[in-house]
């Protein structure tokens, strides 16, 4: 413990700047995620690598989607690729600060804090031809209730997600009071575990609404999980970012060369354009640009994450 105060203390004091970043990273170029290490002696170059995708439903349902990526990478970059299906956001963020993942999928507000925390630098997302791919925050009913707009909802079960995720709790802060309905004054929310949780709960009748990611509901509503017909939507927001994948801040330049190239070499298999909704490859991003919407909400939420 005391070996890695020092080293954090020494970081600290050798860095220019770190912008939102924990003091354990160093972010001197102004671009919004750590910089690799100014010692080459820090640069990790594993020969297996140790990944992860966002438990945003059932993590059983990604390892087998996956299994030919990762046989695609181990091809590519000559490696070990081990998935790992991760059971929580918390959990995944916690297992890349430690070292533990060298890449993984983080959903849309998860980004931020795996940015800030764990020193992600998210290099890539799903998409369409040259079109990322985007979604919206939902608030849905049961289609046989009396609700109509959010202001109906005052004192009923409303569920919200987790505390990290962007649709399912930190934008629904900042979107819903001007539709005349707070979190934390007007109901408390209900943490459901996940955006499929809470589809299933509005529809089953535990929830009166639900705050939930558009893209989620329409693959449930293709695996045929739920009817389409069973809900109404009272809200829907602009078009965020969905999941962004990052690399560890302190993998070997060379090596994260690679892993871009062999990313952006693959084309998504059938059942994976089926899964994530008709998208075909990897596309790059720029977290500075592509994730300073969500920056926003987090900066204006009233319930910030646990973090």
């Amino acid at each position: 413990m005391m070996l890695l105060s020092s080293l954090t203390t020494v970081a600290a004091e050798q860095c220019a700047a770190q912008g939102a970043l924990h003091e354990r990273y160093c972010d001197a170029d102004g671009d919004q995620v750590a910089d690799l290490p100014a010692d080459p002696a820090l640069w990790r170059d594993p020969q297996t690598l140790v990944w992860a995708y966002a438990p945003i439903e059932d993590p059983a349902v990604y390892a087998n989607l996956f299994k030919t990526f990762t046989r695609h990478l181990e091809t590519c970059l000559g490696r070990q690729i081990v998935y790992y299906p991760v059971l929580s956001t918390g959990a995944e963020i916690e297992a890349m600060r430690s070292g533990r993942l060298h890449f993984a999928g983080f959903s849309t507000g998860p980004t931020v804090e795996a940015v800030n925390h764990a020193g992600a630098v998210p290099f890539a997302a799903k998409g369409i031809g040259d079109q990322l791919r985007g979604y919206r925050v939902l608030a849905i009913v049961r289609a046989d209730s009396p609700y109509r707009d959010l202001a109906d909802l005052a004192g009923r079960k409303v569920a919200h997600t987790s505390a990290l995720s962007n649709s399912g709790h930190l934008a629904p802060q900042v979107f819903f009071p001007s539709e005349g309905l707070v979190p934390g004054e007007n109901y408390v929310p209900l943490m459901s575990g996940g955006h499929d949780r809470s589809i299933l709960g509005v529809a089953d009748g535990d929830y009166d609404m639900a705050a939930v990611a558009s893209d989620v509901l329409e693959r449930m509503i293709e695996r045929g999980m739920v009817r389409r017909e069973a809900f109404r939507v009272i809200y829907e927001s602009g078009l965020f970012p969905t999941s962004s994948f990052a690399h560890a801040h302190d993998l070997h330049p060379d090596l994260v060369a690679e892993m871009k190239r062999c990313f952006f070499n693959f084309t998504f298999t059938d059942e994976m354009k089926a899964e994530f909704g008709g998208d075909e490859h990897f596309l790059p991003i720029s977290y500075d640009r592509d994730w300073a919407s969500v920056r926003e909400v987090i900066e204006r939420v009233s319930d910030p994450p646990p973090f």
